[in-house]
């Protein structure tokens, strides 16, 4: 080999070098497993049938991790959310989130995680219409029985943190629909959960609005929350850390 083609593979190397640090460098470092799924199932049954959206999956999520969720319809994104969620429970396998195993925990105990550790965005928003967005926020507080001057505080600070703190006191229908979804975030990270489980918080915005709330998610995740999304945008996939992909029930692709 010449001393030319030596050198250009040197290059070549380095450069595949560079691309390597540059993409393990995107990931958060290896982080403990806060969900870990061994053959989790979930069969429904009634009138005779049965359908099982979701069959053996198996996977780990770091502590935070922006992860996306990606399939067909029908494919297992949102029984799986579901789960993961603590709103319901599997059929089979085992579903564990932190030290809880979430198959077999009591609905109390089901029911203290959604409200304290699981923060929750939905593609509609879901903010009551007759409340401002300071009582929108403030409504995510109420399971929690804590004191008023502490509750103000809070709701005070998850606006700010979504950049709406001169929009506290607007209904949702004076607001557009990216401040809509600011205020959802703001509901869902006021009680400061470890979680957010997103099921296509993007869908009703416009490219523009898109952008800003993925960098609003990715500024909660590098502050250390688990982000985990169910799409169809492959803009919002790409900003992951990682992509699980269902099909048929199954996990395909991680």
């Amino acid at each position: 080999m010449s001393a030319q083609e030596n050198q250009t593979t040197a290059q070549t190397q380095t450069t595949a070098q560079e691309d390597t640090m540059s993409t393990i460098e995107s990931v958060p470092a290896e982080a403990p497993a806060l969900y870990r799924l061994t053959g989790v199932t979930r069969t429904y049954k009634g009138n005779g049938k049965s359908v099982t959206p979701l069959i053996g999956v198996t996977a780990e999520i770091g502590a935070g991790e922006f992860v996306t969720i990606q399939g067909p319809t029908g494919g297992g994104k949102s029984t799986l959310l579901q789960l993961l969620g603590a709103l319901d429970r599997p059929s089979g396998g085992s579903l564990i989130l932190g030290d809880t195993e979430l198959s077999s925990a009591s609905n109390k105990e089901l029911g203290r995680i959604r409200a304290e550790e699981i923060g929750f965005v939905f593609q509609g928003f879901n903010l009551i219409p007759t409340l401002t967005a300071r009582e929108n926020v403030a409504m995510a507080l109420v399971p929690l029985r804590i004191p008023a001057d502490e509750r103000r505080t809070r709701v005070e600070e998850a606006l700010a943190h979504v950049g709406l703190a001169d929009r506290d006191d607007h209904l949702p229908g004076e607001l557009s629909g990216g401040q809509q979804q600011r205020v959802a975030i703001a509901r869902a990270i006021v009680k400061s959960p470890r979680v957010l489980l997103a099921d296509e918080p993007t869908g009703n915005l416009d490219e523009e609005m898109r952008d800003e709330i993925l960098d609003l998610l990715e500024s909660l995740c590098a502050g250390g929350l688990t982000l985990i999304v169910v799409t169809h945008d492959s803009a919002v996939a790409t900003r992951a850390h990682r992509r699980l992909r269902l099909k048929n029930g199954h996990l395909k692709q991680e």
